[in-house]
């Protein structure tokens, strides 16, 4: 009896180890069209912010190759419409990277229904990988820590690979929207992770596919990251030289906070690029609920419910608070699409000296432009 159950167990065993090596490939075809929503000003040899807001699905995540696929048409349809130039600086949103976490996974990742049952499933078809992550995470979340951490080598180089050779290919500054990694730097040219604390990162290409500067870490993450994305600080906040010009980098809840635009101005800022993620969908024409994950600045009298989402978004963040950085343009976009049951929304806003325009919202991928 004793024989029969332990080749019971050992048959089981190995059903379920070949089952999470298996990694399928599928089918799934996206789409790949965009229009251009908003196109302010007219061409100009100073450059242009042109920001790229992808509607991104589950399925787009299941491979490196397939999400830069649907990236490249994107910029493709931008040069069709003469967007695209050496002095152009492409803004992609927020967390673009962090979803490739779910890339090389298996078909039940991408066919969950909520982020919650894709994590449990990442977590069953990995258990050696998500045990050494769990035993070193370091953050609240431990298994939101273990998933990114034991993806970490993967999602780096997947990150700079789509993004770099972007920016190559099109001959652009690219601001690459951002990416969850543990204590990631530059070194010679190449985007390295270590073994400490998660922190949400953007990093800027060059029209060389080189990153410029490090990783910009978001200073104040969200109630919802916090559980395992750890703060950055306003004095690391970088300004780089790009052909259009002086460059500062705000992701999302960072361009709500006066003390990074004082930061960013004593570096004599020309520029500023926000991408933004704005969980669930239609929540830009929703009460605002305060300031998430932070104190409200001294500077802020208004009170929740006050006004709507997106109200708060143009008064309180980029178009509200431009002027005091002393650049003269900025652009916020927004992740769109539906991944899991995050929801998603944002118009996308251009900010050109004392005033600003929102997209047109809606379905599908949009491109908006500023010309400088």
């Amino acid at each position: 009896m004793r024989k029969l159950i332990f080749l019971v167990l050992i048959t089981l065993f190995a059903g379920y180890a070949g089952w999470a090596e298996r990694r399928p490939v599928g089918h799934y075809l996206s789409d790949l069209r965009s229009q251009v929503v908003l196109n302010v000003g007219a061409p100009s040899e100073r450059g242009n912010l042109l920001g790229i807001q992808p509607e991104l699905f589950n399925g787009d995540y299941q491979s490196a190759a397939r999400l830069r696929l649907k990236l490249a048409a994107y910029l493709q349809k931008a040069r069709e419409a003469n967007l695209l130039g050496p002095r152009t600086v492409v803004v992609f949103p927020e967390h673009i990277g962090t979803w490739l976490v779910a890339a090389g996974e298996k078909p039940e990742v991408y066919s969950a229904t909520n982020l919650n049952d894709a994590m449990r499933w990442m977590a069953i078809s990995n258990p050696l990988k998500v045990a050494r992550g769990w035993l070193s995470a370091k953050g609240q979340d431990r298994l939101a820590d273990a998933l990114f951490r034991m993806k970490a080598v993967d999602m780096a180089h997947d990150y700079q690979s789509i993004f770099g050779s972007l920016a190559r290919e099109f001959g652009v500054t690219l601001v690459a929207g951002s990416i969850v990694l543990p204590n990631p730097w530059v070194e010679d040219g190449v985007l390295r992770t270590g073994n400490g604390r998660l922190y949400n990162v953007s990093l800027v290409f060059g029209a060389d596919g080189q990153p410029l500067g490090e990783p910009q870490r978001k200073v104040y993450p969200i109630d919802s990251e916090k559980g395992f994305i750890r703060a950055g600080h306003s004095d690391n906040l970088q300004v780089l030289e790009t052909p259009a010009g002086r460059l500062g980098v705000l992701i999302c809840a960072d361009s709500w906070y006066p003390i990074n635009y004082a930061v960013l101005a004593t570096s004599k800022v020309e520029l500023i690029a926000v991408p933004a993620f704005l969980s669930g969908n239609d929540q830009w024409r929703q009460p605002w609920h305060g300031y998430n994950g932070a104190a409200t600045p001294a500077d802020v009298q208004l009170k929740p419910g006050e006004l709507s989402e997106g109200e708060a978004w143009e008064r309180l963040s980029l178009p509200g608070r431009l002027g005091t950085s002393g650049a003269h343009a900025g652009i916020t976009v927004f992740l769109r699409g539906q991944l899991w049951d995050l929801g998603s929304s944002g118009p996308g806003m251009v900010v050109g000296g004392s005033s600003h325009q929102l997209a047109e919202d809606g379905p599908g991928a949009r491109l908006i432009n500023l010309w400088l």
